[in-house]
Order: structure tokens, then C-alpha cells, then sequence
């Protein structure tokens, strides 16, 4: 059966016929449930994709919980979740990462704190990847 998703209290919503382009910036929780093209920062909040989320994005949080169809670079200071039916074209970041069984994930993983080059750097794959300004903010 697998382990629940978890619940967090949602205090940000993008809704299933919202498109955004651009930097999406929040705090406590966020919930995508529509498209999103640019990026999505925050230090210290959790962002939720949902299952029919279109994100195509660089994305710098505490923590990312998965669910829908993510292209892009994620960077998480706490964790990262991936649950089904997700689908990652990306790489991924994070000193614990978890992905169920039945994710499709195509990319590079490191399991690593703040203090090490991101993925997707010139140093490390040359993909889209966390700029320098987003790292010092």
C-alpha cells in the first residue's frame, strides 16, 4: 500500500486552471495544482505539486513534495518527496530524498547539505540549475 501523503496545512493555492510565468515567492505552504514556468522560492516553506501540475521550473525550498509532472531543477534544504503519478525530468537536491515506487525520474540525485556545488552547475551537469542569486538570497 505504500505510506499516506502527507497532510500540511495549505496557506498558498494555485489552482488547476491557473498558468503562472515568472517567480513565484512564498512562505508556509504552497499547493500547485495548474502550470507554473520560471521559478519557486522559499527558505523555509514546503511546496506541494500536485497530480496534474505542470511545473517547469528552478525550484529553492525546504521542502518539496511531488506528485505531478516536474521539469527542471530542485534544490531542498530539508527534503524531497516523490509520490505517484509523478513524473521528473530534472535533477534533484536534498540531504533525504524519497521516491515510492511507480515515479518516473530522469535525472541526476544528490543526497547533500548546503555547503556543496548544486546540481545542474557548469561544474556539475551544465543543465538548468540554481543561480548564485538565488543560493545568496
Amino acid at each position: 500500500m505504500g505510506k499516506q501523503k502527507p497532510r500540511e496545512a495549505v496557506t498558498t493555492f494555485i489552482g488547476a486552471d491557473a498558468v503562472v510565468e515568472g517567480t513565484v515567492e512564498f512562505e508556509g505552504t504552497i499547493r500547485i495544482d495548474g502550470a507554473v514556468r520560471g521559478r519557486i522560492i522559499s527558505k523555509t516553506g514546503t511546496l506541494i505539486i500536485g497530480e496534474n501540475a505542470r511545473i517547469e521550473a528552478e525550484i529553492l525550498v525546504n521542502r518539496a513534495v511531488i506528485m505531478g509532472l516536474l521539469e527542471g531543477t530542485v534544490q531542498a534544504s530539508e527534503r524531497i518527496e516523490a509520490y505517484p503519478p509523478s513524473r521528473i525530468n530534472g535533477n534533484i537536491q536534498a540531504p533525504a530524498i524519497s521516491i515510492e515506487s511507480g515515479v518516473v525520474f530522469n535525472g541526476l540525485c544528490r543526497m547533500a547539505g548546503e555547503n556543496v556545488t548544486p546540481l545542474g552547475t557548469p561544474e556539475t551537469t551544465g543543465n538548468l540549475g540554481i543561480t548564485e542569486e538565488l543560493r545568496g538570497s
